[in-house]
């Protein structure tokens, strides 16, 4: 992503857009649980207010893993995972995967990048993956969020069903419900990730400390998601409580701020971090590992299909 041999064939741009997509689905699958896990966390205070009750249902990451299957099933941990699914394809690809194109565009085509033109990348690659696939992270929240009721009822019973029910009952601004958050918080977490991958895995190469290979891909992947999951966790939970919230609840993004804080006091905003850094540091190994492998296996195909011999 960040040095290339002048013997190396450069991955195109479209190579990177599907490389991406892809590899976002398959850290999606393996660390699903976790996110869920996040999100059950992040609403918690937010379900004791609302209902009165103060009593904690989940403790820990672990703990709550355990608690959902055990009330609800081992399903329960991929609600929301065909929406998640389609997220990752949609944002992934925008936010990652023109990545570098961006950094070019504002280079006007130099390699050379310093990390203002690194941090303006990661922030317009961001916010355009929002515009593209809010709906699909309003409803990958929602299922996650939405808890079995003894009777079996559900808030949704399908993910089109979700898209349909919020469509209907809050218009279709509420499948951006969020928006604004989401932005900030992608623009944020788009400049941690990939700014941090993308430095340390060069400075890793600049000073020869390992090849460009997997341990290097691991190192940097998992530097760029302990980061990610610091700069990021207050904006997240706002994000995943504003976009949970039934209409009425918060009457902005800044409401919800205020209340959280008043509420529930300034560690709220750091409510799921164990889950959250969990979550990002594995998602970040597995996605960069896999997408790394993905772009050197579609660029080696596509210089033998276009010389065989």
């Amino acid at each position: 992503m960040v040095v290339v041999k002048p013997t190396d064939m450069v991955p195109s741009a479209g190579i990177k857009f599907f490389g991406a997509g892809t590899a976002a689905c398959i850290a999606d699958l393996i660390t699903f649980p976790l996110d869920t896990a996040k999100v059950r966390l992040q609403i918690q205070g937010e379900a004791h207010n609302v209902d009165g009750s103060s009593a904690v249902k989940y403790r820990g990451v672990f703990g709550t893993i355990n608690t959902m299957v055990r009330t609800e099933g081992a399903r329960s941990l991929y609600n929301g995972l065909v929406a998640g699914l389609q997220r990752q394809m949609s944002f992934a690809s925008v936010r990652i995967g023109l990545y570098d194109s961006m950094k070019q565009f504002y280079t006007r085509g130099s390699e050379s990048a310093g990390i203002v033109t690194r941090l303006m990348a990661g922030c317009t690659t961001g916010a355009m993956a929002v515009a593209f696939a809010q709906p699909t992270d309003v409803v990958k929240v929602r299922f996650q969020a939405q808890v079995r009721l003894a009777d079996g009822e559900r808030r949704y019973n399908s993910t089109l069903d979700a898209y349909k029910t919020i469509a209907r009952d809050e218009g279709v601004k509420g499948l951006w419900r969020g928006c604004m958050p989401n932005i900030t918080r992608n623009a944020i977490v788009n400049c941690a990730e990939l700014v941090t991958y993308d430095m340390i895995k060069e400075l890793i190469l600049k000073y020869d400390l390992m090849t460009d290979n997997l341990p290097c891909h691991f190192t940097a992947a998992f530097g760029a998601g302990f980061c990610t999951t610091v700069v990021a966790s207050p904006v997240d939970v706002v994000k995943t409580r504003f976009m949970n919230s039934g209409t009425g609840q918060y009457t902005s993004a800044v409401n919800c701020t205020l209340t959280m804080l008043r509420n529930e006091g300034p560690a709220a905003f750091y409510k799921g971090f164990m889950p959250s850094f969990l979550r990002l540091g594995s998602w970040n190994i597995v996605m960069f590992v896999t997408y790394e492998q993905i772009k050197r296996g579609m660029t080696r195909a596509q210089q033998y299909w276009e010389s065989p011999f």
